[in-house]
Formats: C-alpha cells, structure tokens, sequence
C-alpha cells in the first residue's frame, strides 16, 4: 500500500499524518507543540517535526512528503544558509509603522495605497512580510546586513527534508509567496524592487514552484512536493472549490472562498491570495478567535465541555448580552487600538450560560461579517465548511447556523491542513491534472436563522468603532 505523509507545521503545534496514496485514508499521524511566542528560532520548528515524525512511526515507507504551515512568518537567512535571527511570526504587531511606511513611500496615503494593489494586488499590513524586512532594517541594521536570503516557515522545512542548506536552493509554493508582499498575485512575478526597499538590498527569495511539481527527493528518496500556507493546505484538504467558503477559527479566525480569478481591494482588508491548486483563496479575517472562548471558559471557572453546555443553554440572542471578541490587539492597521467589550448587560443576563453563549455568538459574528466583506467582493457561497479547533465546540456547531444564515459543514478529519499537504504530495506523485479525490465523512448541521442576533452585534459594534472598523478615539 504506497503512503504519503502531509505535515502541518502551525502557531501551537505540528502535526504528521501517514495516509494511503489511493483512498487518503488515515494510516498513523503524530503530534508535537511548539512554543507560545511571537518569535521563535526555527529550529524548534525542526526538532517538533522531528518528533512528530516519530511519534508517527517515521517516514521511511513513505512515497512522498509536503508541508504545510503558518504563514508570513519571516525567516532571515546568511549567505551559507545560518539563520540571522528568530522569526518573526504573523501575530507580532511591531511592524505596524513599517507597514504604513511603505504605504507612504509612494506618496499620499490614498494614493500609495492604490500603487501597492497595482504592483502585487495587496495594501501592506504588519503581517506581511514586506513589512517585516522594513521594521528589520529599521530596528535591527546589523542582522538587516547579514540578511541574505528571506523565506517562510514551509519553505525552511521543505529545504531541510531535502537536506539542503543553499539559499539559491529554496522554493516555495504561490500560496505562500503571495503573502509576502513582493510577489503579485496577480501577474505571478516577485517584485524585486519592493524587497529592496524594505530590506534596503537585495536578497534570494525561493523560486516559486507549480501546484504539483516536485522540489525534489529527501535523503532517503521520498518525493517532496512544494508545500502550501496554512490556509491553501486546508482547502486542499477539504477539496474546497468555487462556491465553497471557509471558515476557520483558531488562533485567528479567517473566512476563506475559493475564486478562480484575483482582484484587488484597496482597503486592504479582503486580501486574495493564491491557493494550492492554480486557483486563489479570498479572504477576510479576525485577528484572535478560539482564544476569546478560551479565555471567557476560564473567566468562568469551566472547562470547555460545560462552557459548550452552559452557551446552549441561554436562548439566542443572549437576552440582549453582546460581546465583542477583540480582545488582543490585530495584526492589521485599523484595529491596533481594539480591545473587548461586553455590551447590554443586565439583571436578567448577568448568568454565566448567557456570558458564555455571547462569546460564542460574539466570534461567530465578527466572522459573518468577513463573510460578507467576501461577498461584497463576489464571493458566492454555495456551501460553508466549519473548520479549526474551535469547531470542534457543539457550541460553536450549533449556534453558527443561526448566525450564517444557512448550514454548515462539519468534516470528519481534523488535521485538514497536513491532510491537504499529504493530498499535494500524492498529486506530485500521481501527475495527474487535478488531485487525487479523496472522500471525507462530513456532517451538516442546520439551524434556523435568528437575524437579531446580527443587528444587535452591529449596533454594539456601532457604538464603539466607525463605520470602517476602526475603534472610536476617546
């Protein structure tokens, strides 16, 4: 029985999963976590994937192999391949300036804005890479100067499976290189000349493979497939197509709708990104999601089986309790001075079931409302998969159809990215147009639309951002 294996290198942990080649079948998977930081050296990375391959029984049987992982993580290299500093993950907010920066190097805010979509389809944000490097040479000259090289977090883990440590070796997938902000997504070419402006000279970027072709073998001669982001992985593991939108609650939340052609939006805040199969992924997100059921679970004094009871025990609506779930600081410049705020409480609300259940509607609506930014930017959902640890919560399954406005699906596997990354590796294997079709078990659960509980969000909401999301100065 030929076996791929599909890695998922994310924010909290990795995962490796073994499945058969033909049916996708789970075979053995392993687990290893990684630190809560927004920096980490890369070789922990290494030394999870590591353990998490062990933990998995190996690889030695293995046909082929692809990596999934967070994405914009920024990863410095020098000339002989020596990581330069810790990278700097999508969750650090310090090159919030860096990023309006670049927007003004052009020129007047509205016009910069418009320069940065006409060069590679998005508006700088403190994630992206390009906003990083500025901060970089801004902040730190002396590893700025010993930058030679710059990839991502599924490009270093893709170059040490095939044992590699030349920077003029890297690669990467366009999934990822479309998060950098030095390469279009909409003509499929970096733009040297932006990096350099950030950085302040040139460096090696990875060269950016095809869906399915090949990086090359590992040592022990399995075939390694290009890799994917987060996001791109998890489509793919889902097998998601046009009409079909994701939403995906874990350390962030994002809305994702699979489209066949990019566009660009000048507020920046509906990003199109390339996808895992020629395709592009629009997205809309929310800088912390699972966390605010985590924390409001802990406030509570429960674990999350009985927060889950305690939210479906309130009616919908809460009684007029609104939460709303910004609790950190976002990663993107029109929310950096947002925080939570419970909202309509009274006598009659003040119980820990209607706390917990406006937590839950609280996330569930920040996201609608990325859903519908995806819309209005012509995103047709036929079908919504629920997705990310928080899925998991009966909670969170049974309220996010009132909330949607139509069912959504439940899919049986929940290692959704590192399955996608094993998908990727059986097509580079395969060479086959399209992607081996596997099936997954899946569950739909409906529910009836309660649209009060949107309005009530929304003028909340109201009361305490302007119209374009940003929180009213005090």
């Amino acid at each position: 029985m030929p076996l791929v294996a599909g890695v998922d290198s994310s924010t909290q942990s990795c995962k490796v999963v073994i499945l058969d080649l033909e049916t996708g079948a789970l075979v053995r998977h392993g687990r290893a976590p990684h630190p809560d930081s927004t920096e980490v050296h890369p070789d922990i990375w290494w030394s999870a994937l590591s353990q998490a391959i062990e933990a998995a029984g190996g690889i030695h049987d293995v046909h082929g192999i692809a990596v999934a992982a967070q994405q914009h993580g920024m990863i410095c290299l020098d000339e002989v391949g020596d990581v330069v500093r810790p990278a700097i993950l999508w969750n650090d907010p310090r090159p919030a300036r860096a990023a309006a920066d670049l927007v003004a190097d052009w020129g007047a805010r509205e016009t910069g804005r418009r320069e940065w979509i006409r060069a590679v389809g998005l508006v700088p944000q403190p994630f992206h890479t390009v906003a990083r490097l500025r901060w970089l040479a801004e902040n730190e000259t002396t590893n700025a100067a010993r930058t030679a090289a710059v990839c991502l977090p599924h490009d270093w883990l893709t170059s040490r499976l095939l044992g590699s440590r030349k920077i003029a070796e890297l690669v990467t997938d366009r999934s990822d290189a479309s998060g950098t902000g030095y390469w279009s997504v909409l003509t499929g070419e970096y733009r040297m000349d932006l990096l350099s402006r950030a950085l302040g000279h040139d460096a090696v970027v990875p060269s950016v493979l095809k869906p399915s072709q090949p990086a090359g073998p590992t040592p022990s001669g399995a075939v390694v497939g290009p890799g994917a982001g987060d996001n791109a992985a998890t489509a793919l593991g889902i097998g998601a197509g046009p009409g079909d939108v994701i939403i995906s609650i874990g350390t962030s939340g994002v809305v994702s709708a699979v489209v066949d052609s990019p566009i660009a939006d000048p507020s920046g805040e509906v990003i199109d990104a390339a996808d895992a199969t020629g395709r592009f992924l629009r997205m809309a997100s929310t800088p912390i999601a699972a966390q605010v059921l985590d924390a409001t679970a802990s406030m509570l004094g429960v674990e999350h089986g009985e927060f889950s009871r305690l939210a479906l025990s309130a009616p919908p609506g809460s009684d007029g309790l609104v939460l709303l779930p910004f609790f950190a600081k976002a990663a993107n410049l029109s929310q950096l001075r947002a925080s939570g705020v419970v909202h309509g409480l009274t006598e009659a609300n003040a119980t820990p079931a209607h706390i917990a259940r406006a937590a839950v509607e609280g996330i569930l609506c920040s996201l609608a409302e990325n859903l519908e930014a995806l819309m209005l930017h012509g995103a047709q959902p036929e079908r919504l998969f629920l997705v990310g640890g928080a899925a998991r919560s009966e909670a969170v399954r049974q309220i996010a159809p009132t909330v949607f406005g139509q069912p959504v699906v439940i899919l049986g596997s929940e290692e959704l990215g590192a399955r996608g990354a094993a998908r990727q590796a059986a097509w580079t294997l395969m060479s086959t147009p399209e992607p081996p079709a596997w099936r997954t078990a899946a569950q739909v659960v409906y529910g009836e639309v309660i649209p009060v509980i949107r309005a009530r969000f929304a003028d909340a909401r109201s009361a305490f951002f302007d119209g374009t999301r940003r929180i009213v100065p005090s």
